[in-house]
This record gives structure tokens, sequence and C-alpha cells, in this order.
């Protein structure tokens, strides 16, 4: 069983900058793919970034890239979404969510963490 716990949500004004961190335990990282998923009302669930962590290729949405960097720290096994430059359109739940695989584009993840809530001011 993947457990995800996510942190570092809040409000923050265009332009800036927000990190988020999702701890993770799971019976192995060994092909373990984690990213982050972001809802916002009334607009469909968009997957902004994802990582490999053995490999540690990294996929971006089209929306986030230049702005955001997903990365992991295998020593506290926890994944950052830094968030530069934000846009109130970014403004969303943003979970953190796993699967077992290789693929970072599709989606088919089956470990949801409980989300934390990103807003950014006009």
């Amino acid at each position: 069983q993947v457990q995800l716990v996510e942190s570092g949500g809040g409000l923050v004004q265009t332009g800036g900058s927000l990190r988020l961190s999702c701890e993770a335990s799971a019976p192995t990282f060994t092909d373990i793919v984690l990213a982050w998923i972001r809802q916002a009302p009334g607009k469909e669930r968009e997957s902004v970034a994802a990582i490999s962590w053995s490999g540690g290729n990294t996929y971006y949405a089209d929306s986030v890239k230049g702005r955001f960097t997903i990365s992991r720290d295998n020593a506290k096994n926890t994944v950052y979404l830094q968030m530069n430059s934000l846009k109130p359109e970014d403004t969303a739940v943003y979970r953190c969510v796993a699967k077992y695989g290789s693929d970072l584009v599709r989606g088919g993840y089956n470990y949801w963490g409980q989300g934390t809530q990103v807003t950014v001011s006009s």
C-alpha cells in the first residue's frame, strides 16, 4: 500500500512561488511513478508533472513547462513540486498521486493523497 501526504499549499500573489511536498511510503520504490494532478472548480483534472523514481525521468504539461519543476529526494522519500511565476489559472487543489509502471504521460494512478489547496490571487 502506497501512502502519500502532501504539504505546502497556500495563498500567493501572481508571479509568486510555492513548493509542494509529498512524502511517500511504499513497499518498494522500484518502478514507481509519482505525479502531481490538479483540479479547479468547473475544470477538468490535469496532470501537471510526473517523475519516475528510479530513473528520474520527468513529464510536464504544456501549461506549466518552464515554470514548474518536479524533483525527488530519495533519502526522504519525498517528491517536490516547485512552482514559480504562478498565475491565477494555477489555482486548484493539487494532489500527489502514484502508480507502478513507467509511463509518465497516461494516467491510471492508483494511489492518491488528500490534496492541498493552491490559490493564486491576481
